[in-house]
C-alpha cells in the first residue's frame, strides 16, 4: 500500500479569498448570497447602467448646448466696423493676437455707434468685423457647434466617473457591513459551541 501518495480530500472546496462560497454547500449562508448578488449588480452597472448613463447625459448636454448655439446665432451677426484708434500693440506681443480697441459703426437703422470690441491687428480706420445683437450693440461671437461636443464628451466622461465611483462605493460598504453581520453571528455562535468545545462545561 502506497502511503506516500497524494492525500484526496472529500467534502465541498473552500471558496477562493475574497469571494462568497457557491452551490448547495451547506456552509454557505444568507450572507453569502447576499454578496453574490451584489457583485452581480456591480458588473450589471459597470456593463449597462455606466454606458447607459453615460450617452444620456452626454447626449442631454449637447442637445441642450446645441439650443444655445442656435438662440445666440439667431439673435446676433457680424457687421463691418473702423478702428476709431490704433488698438495697442507691444513689442513682444503677434500683430495678430486678439486685443481690445475702440470701433465705430453703423447700425441696420443707420444710427452710429463707438464702442470697445476685441479685435485682430489693424490701424486707425482700418475695417474689422465685430458681432452685434439685434439692438445693433456690440455682443461676443456666439457659442460653435464644436463648444456643444466639448460640453458632451467632458458630461459624459464626468458622468461615467460618478456612476462608477457610486457603484465601488456601494459595494464597498455593502461588503463591510455583510462582514460585520458575519463576525457578529459568529461570535454568537462561538459563545454557543465554545464552552462545550473546551470542556468548560464539564469542570
Amino acid at each position: 500500500m502506497n502511503t506516500h501518495g497524494p492525500r484526496r480530500v472529500f467534502g465541498p472546496r473552500p471558496p477562493l479569498p475574497g469571494r462568497p462560497a457557491r452551490g448547495p454547500n451547506p456552509l454557505r449562508r444568507r450572507t453569502d448570497r447576499i454578496q453574490t448578488w451584489c457583485t452581480v449588480l456591480f458588473a450589471l452597472i459597470l456593463a449597462v447602467g455606466l454606458p447607459a448613463a453615460a450617452i444620456s447625459a452626454g447626449y442631454a448636454a449637447h442637445a441642450s448646448q446645441m439650443r444655445v448655439v442656435a438662440a445666440e446665432t439667431s439673435t446676433r451677426h457680424q457687421i463691418t466696423a473702423r478702428l476709431a484708434e490704433a488698438p495697442p500693440r507691444p513689442d513682444h506681443t503677434d500683430v495678430r493676437e486678439p486685443r481690445q480697441a475702440r470701433v465705430r459703426w453703423v447700425a441696420d437703422d443707420g444710427e452710429r455707434h463707438t464702442g470697445t470690441a476685441t479685435v485682430s491687428g489693424g490701424g486707425s480706420g482700418g475695417e474689422v468685423r465685430v458681432w452685434v445683437n439685434r439692438e445693433g450693440a456690440l455682443a461676443q461671437a456666439p457659442s460653435s457647434p464644436a463648444t456643444a461636443r466639448t460640453m458632451g464628451w467632458f458630461t459624459g466622461c464626468v458622468t461615467a466617473a460618478a456612476v462608477a465611483a457610486v457603484a465601488c462605493t456601494g459595494r464597498s460598504r455593502a461588503r463591510r457591513a455583510l462582514d460585520r453581520r458575519r463576525y457578529a453571528r459568529w461570535e454568537a455562535e462561538w459563545k454557543e459551541v465554545e464552552p462545550a468545545w473546551s470542556g468548560r462545561n464539564r469542570r
